[in-house]
């Protein structure tokens, strides 16, 4: 059978539950994934006197082939971008600014160092977001960086911090979508600190500096992002989720829940709802944890579908904006880019397949035996056909078809990198 034949069969099995899927798709369409730009080139970034990386930052893996220029990034991009149903957006770090091998430092940088980013998103339709880049770099070296004892190194980070959210407000204004401004910092000590509370009276001054000035939330909206532990910040982060969640709720910030940045037992799904009852917006970063914030490529597990699940039956798709944060240098980066990010859209659309407000009543009546079934059975409905017919309206590779693209493109693209390198 076609496609076509296979989606109208599988639409009937939903349609029994009231579920308008056409509806549904062309809903679906509209939902923006954030995707990061650092995927392609393991977190290097394009600055003249770049470091290695640090913050407790790791990329492992050695597979050919990344972008070592912004065009190259860029067209890793648009390849990506190619093989994944919608309209999305690209997340930026201050450290893809293009100087014109010219030295500038990170709180001297302007919107013009992003023109051309700017130009290639107009040119693709896409919107921009934007990350301070608080690591990886010698004003970092000792682990603090807007907590730090030292005035003038606080000062410095702050003033990028300005600096990013002014490009974030340009971003805004040439695209016509807010940009996300997001603040994450590694601030924090390897071994148990003695004084929890004046770096984090520290943090919560640089804040406040660095938001001084307001921005119309048309143009950029501010985002801070909490940790728990990190590579030589095990026993304390000052900036904790309880830090930034009371530091957002007070001033009116976004908080960014990066699920690899709790503790392994944790889950950002529980949490969505929660937060949503005290916040218009949330925002996430979406990877996957392995026994520690490693941020491994996105997949299809039972986390990554309880978030879709909290997003979708909290009516929450306007509300929650979703970031993606995986580096995987040990596979293919485009296919990395790939398989995280559809994998994000079909949580979505598992979601919203499911009769959420049927199971919302049936746990209201005190019915849990018909819940349970319910939710085990639709784990087997027939999804995937759904989503195939996406991917060919969007006119998208369908199920693993993509793969043959990327394979192509690194004969034709990624080959002539790594052989010039080599």
């Amino acid at each position: 059978m076609t496609i076509r034949e296979n989606y109208e069969i599988a639409k009937k099995e939903y349609e029994k539950w009231g579920i308008n899927v056409d509806e549904v798709l062309e809903q679906l369409k509209n939902v923006p994934i954030s995707i990061h730009c650092w995927q392609g080139d393991d977190v290097a970034g394009f600055e003249v006197n770049k470091g290695e990386l640090s913050g407790g930052i790791d990329v492992t893996g050695n597979y050919p082939g990344k972008a070592t220029t912004p065009q190259e990034l860029r067209a890793d991009l648009e390849k990506a971008l190619s093989l994944i149903p919608g309209k999305h957006r690209v997340n930026l770090h201050a450290i893809y600014a293009e100087t014109n091998g010219e030295v500038v430092e990170r709180d001297q940088l302007e919107p013009k160092h992003f023109e051309n980013w700017v130009k290639w998103a107009k040119d693709q339709g896409l919107g921009l977001d934007f990350n301070p880049t608080l690591f990886s770099h010698e004003k970092a070296a000792d682990g603090l960086t807007l907590s730090h004892p030292d005035e003038q190194i606080r000062e410095f980070w702050i003033n990028h911090c300005i600096a990013s959210r002014k490009i974030g407000e340009y971003f805004g204004k040439e695209l016509g979508t807010a940009s996300l401004t997001n603040i994450w910092i590694p601030d924090g000590y390897k071994d148990v600190p003695s004084d929890r509370l004046t770096p984090r009276q520290r943090l919560k001054e640089s804040l406040d500096k660095i938001f001084e000035e307001e921005i119309n939330e048309d143009y950029n909206l501010d985002a801070v992002e909490s940790k728990l532990f990190g590579i030589g910040s095990e026993s304390y982060v000052v900036g904790s989720h309880e830090f930034y969640l009371g530091y957002a709720l007070k001033n009116n910030k976004l908080c960014l829940l990066d699920t690899g940045h709790f503790h392994p037992t944790e889950t950002v799904s529980n949490k969505i709802s929660s937060m949503l009852l005290y916040s218009d917006k949330l925002a996430l970063h979406v990877s996957r944890p392995v026994r520690w914030d490693s941020d491994h490529v996105v997949t299809l597990d039972d986390e990554l579908r309880e978030i879709g699940l909290e997003i979708v039956r909290n009516n929450a798709l306007d509300k929650v904006m979703i970031g993606l944060d995986f580096f995987d240098a040990s596979i293919n980066r485009i296919a990395a880019w790939t398989i995280g990010t559809r994998n994000m859209i079909k949580s979505l659309l598992y979601a919203m397949l499911v009769p959420n407000e049927h199971l919302k009543q049936l746990q209201e009546d005190g019915n849990f035996t018909e819940r349970l079934a319910l939710i085990e059975e639709f784990k087997t409905y027939p999804f995937g056909a759904i989503w195939d017919y996406y991917c060919k309206k969007m006119d998208t590779p369908v199920k693993e078809t993509w793969l043959e693209e990327v394979k192509q493109y690194e004969q034709d693209v990624l080959a002539k990198r790594y052989s010039v390198l080599a």
